[in-house]
């Protein structure tokens, strides 16, 4: 008596087959590993020793106060003292100066001191950080037993900690790595089978339509999580990147990638069945990919971003990823406080399989 098919050892036997395919390709291993390893070395290395911002005393200014005497200890803050107005107002427009302090004694004599900061769009991220550094110097200054207080502190108190520039650049390289496994990979994978005839042999066999797409989804998402893995290592051993809850925080950093990996991969499913020949595959694949990587705050804030480019970034399904990610590593987020995030990039993938469904074709 013959034993009924088993699909489930199909599926893995697939799985196997396609990860060692996966690691033999040059190309699968530049776009995951090599090119995000790069971009991780190289700003790696450029913040290494964390991020300074730059923070000009306006002319005229109160030198002789704890405030000017409580930043000039904090190893994050550089103090520009000797520019002119107009040279702080070029620069702040510019960006190459982070904010502006001009702080004056108070003539009525509570509080003792009024600082005046003025921060610049052109620097978000490190206006964010000097805006926590101020908040918390304040607070502990007012804390402290004098008559008058030093000034008044409307907003609550953050406990900041050094945000390095890999801290910002890992995710967003990681993001790329998924996306490029994701798309690539898929795309010029079912395109071959498709045009080598090996899908119509697999027709020929018991083995069903969801097992071949399932075994090669496996070792795509099994080869990106290994990817991934090596590049989250990499950056915390050799670059401090921030991992606040250790392994938990690894897992959950996974977990999403698992999640942008799955998401990713049905628009591979997409150009697959669009493409005409293989040529035209990395054309297609750009199209895709290219906005995300440019416009995901990858490598910059889409804080930064002109007004009218920002909800085209807020639309991008690696947008959230990036987001998420950050939020998980540095922040100490849980899954459920990406919630958000999680939900966008699931309506992104009901959305492209649905297209996909349309457009692929198996011969």
């Amino acid at each position: 008596m013959n034993k009924p098919y088993n699909h489930t050892k199909a599926t893995l036997a697939l799985a196997k087959a396609s990860f060692r395919s996966i690691m033999r390709s040059p190309s699968a291993v530049v776009f995951t590993l090599a090119f995000p390893l790069i971009f991780i070395l190289v700003f790696g290395f450029l913040g290494g020793g964390g991020v300074k911002v730059d923070l000009a005393v306006a002319p005229g200014s109160n030198l002789q106060n704890p405030i000017i005497y409580a930043l000039e200890k904090v190893s994050v803050v550089r103090l520009i003292k000797d520019k002119a107005p107009k040279e702080i107002q070029a620069d702040l427009e510019k960006g190459t100066i982070d904010a502006v302090i001009d702080v004056k004694s108070n003539p009525s004599g509570t509080p003792a001191f009024i600082a005046d900061v003025k921060y610049t769009s052109a620097s978000i991220d490190k206006s964010n950080i000097l805006k926590s550094i101020l908040n918390n110097l304040l607070y502990t200054l007012n804390s402290r037993d004098m008559k008058p207080t030093i000034a008044e502190l409307n907003e609550s108190t953050v406990k900041g900690r050094i945000y390095r520039t890999i801290d910002f650049i890992l995710p967003g390289q990681l993001g790329f790595s998924l996306l490029s496994t994701g798309v690539f990979g898929t795309a010029f994978v079912f395109f071959s089978l498709r045009q080598t005839l090996v899908i119509k042999r697999f027709f020929a066999t018991p083995v069903k339509r969801s097992s071949i797409v399932l075994g090669e989804g496996l070792a795509r998402i099994g080869f990106a999580l290994l990817g991934a893995l090596f590049i989250i290592l990499i950056g915390h051993f050799f670059f401090h990147f921030t991992l606040i809850h250790g392994v938990i925080t690894v897992i959950n950093m996974l977990l999403l990638a698992t999640i942008g990996v799955i998401v990713f991969m049905g628009f591979g499913f997409v150009v697959s069945g669009l493409a005409k020949s293989e040529s035209t595959i990395p054309p297609i694949s750009n199209i895709i990919t290219l906005p995300q990587f440019l416009l995901s705050g990858t490598f910059f804030s889409i804080d930064a971003f002109p007004n009218w480019l920002q909800p085209i970034s807020r639309a991008l399904p690696l947008t959230y990823l990036n987001d998420a990610m950050r939020k998980v590593a540095f922040e100490g987020a849980g899954l459920w406080d990406v919630k958000q995030q999680i939900l966008i990039m699931i309506i992104w993938g009901f959305g492209i399989y649905a297209v996909a469904v349309k457009v692929f074709k198996w011969e």
